[in-house]
């Protein structure tokens, strides 16, 4: 048992160390930035009208961008949610009505697809109905991307929780990738498997998104924008993640049945296959519970045993997050992600799979 415990020292160390690098090195948009090329605030929406209005709102109020366009896509919604958009953005908002689906492509990939081809700017920033920017955003994320000469930028939002489901799943968002990406590495490299994306604010260059083929190129995606990412990497491009959690706000899901729903649409294959799924948990569950049940029997346990509950302590303070509670719980989160993705694997084996009324594979 001390040699499991050893073990699970140095990986847990190893998480700690990468994710404290990463909130000291961890880029911040710039504030009160002022953009002069042409900026495309692109909004996919599908049956969004409960909670477009601030959405909407706050991508119309953005300064620092004399020349900008705000273009939605209404994918077939089926709840006034373009009514609410008429009645919110008037003739400041370009409306574009989807209608079937394509074969061949999934909602949110295509939706992007028609914003994109729509677009007129030099750059174009992917935003989703449930995030709310603040005025200066996507000016402070354009500066930021043009003046480390990258082509792509994801501010990552501050995630907002409500259930207690929610406070122990929605955190591990920003832990997973400050303590698994060596963002400074992922900065310079065009290698796919250091790329990663987060589609709730995505702000890249035109150019570099259509070399890249687009959405086009992940139109069957489910995890859409880390695919469009390393598709990029591919190409050539070059971004990473960056702090959105001053410029942003995001509560994904209101609710512990629509967060299960939501994370099981695709969490069976956010890590390649169901065997890396069922991997990746297992690894988790490993390194977050494992160390509790062993310190009972050697004192070698106790530092893999704090130093997650500490990483997750550093990448909550960095984030704005509430630091200690959800700290502690840890352990929890990770059965809690566990079961998660269980959930997604037998929805997916038994073909019941959805999302927002569709099918998916």
């Amino acid at each position: 048992m001390t040699a499991v415990a050893l073990g699970l020292d140095l990986v847990v160390v190893l998480l700690l160390l990468q994710t404290v690098v990463n909130a000291v090195l961890l880029r911040r948009p710039r504030r009160h930035a002022h953009v002069v090329e042409r900026v495309s605030l692109l909004l996919p929406v599908r049956n969004e009208a409960g909670r477009l209005t601030d959405c909407l709102r706050s991508l119309l109020d953005q300064r620092g961008l004399p020349d900008a366009e705000v273009v939605v896509y209404d994918d077939a919604s089926a709840d006034g949610t373009a009514d609410v958009v008429r009645a919110v953005g008037g003739d400041r908002v370009r409306l574009l009505a989807g209608s079937t689906l394509p074969t061949g492509w999934l909602g949110k990939p295509h939706a992007c697809a028609q914003l994109a081809a729509a677009a007129s700017g030099s750059v174009l920033v992917f935003v989703d109905a449930d995030v709310v920017l603040a005025d200066d955003a996507v000016a402070a994320a354009v500066g930021l991307l043009r003046g480390r000469g990258l082509h792509y930028v994801s501010p990552y939002p501050r995630q907002l929780t409500g259930s207690w489901l929610e406070r122990l799943v929605q955190p591990l968002l920003w832990w997973s990738w400050m303590s698994c990406l060596p963002l400074r590495l992922a900065e310079r490299s065009t290698r796919p498997s250091m790329a990663a994306a987060n589609g709730q604010l995505l702000v890249v260059d035109a150019d570099a998104y259509r070399n890249a083929g687009g959405h086009g190129a992940v139109k069957n995606a489910v995890v859409e924008d880390m695919a469009l990412a390393r598709s990029l990497a591919r190409s050539g491009a070059r971004g990473v993640f960056v702090d959105g959690s001053a410029i942003a706000r995001c509560r994904m899901y209101a609710g512990p049945r629509a967060l299960v729903d939501g994370y099981a649409k695709s969490a069976w294959c956010a890590f390649g296959t169901p065997v890396g799924a069922v991997a990746a948990a297992s690894a988790f569950l490993a390194v977050a519970l494992l160390p509790w049940v062993l310190v009972g029997i050697t004192l070698w346990a106790w530092p893999a045993a704090v130093g997650g509950p500490l990483s997750r302590l550093v990448a909550a303070w960095r984030s704005g997050q509430r630091p200690l509670l959800d700290a502690i719980a840890h352990p929890l989160s990770a059965m809690a992600f566990a079961a998660i993705v269980m959930v997604s694997l037998r929805r997916h084996h038994t073909g019941t799979l959805t999302w927002k009324s569709r099918v998916l594979p």
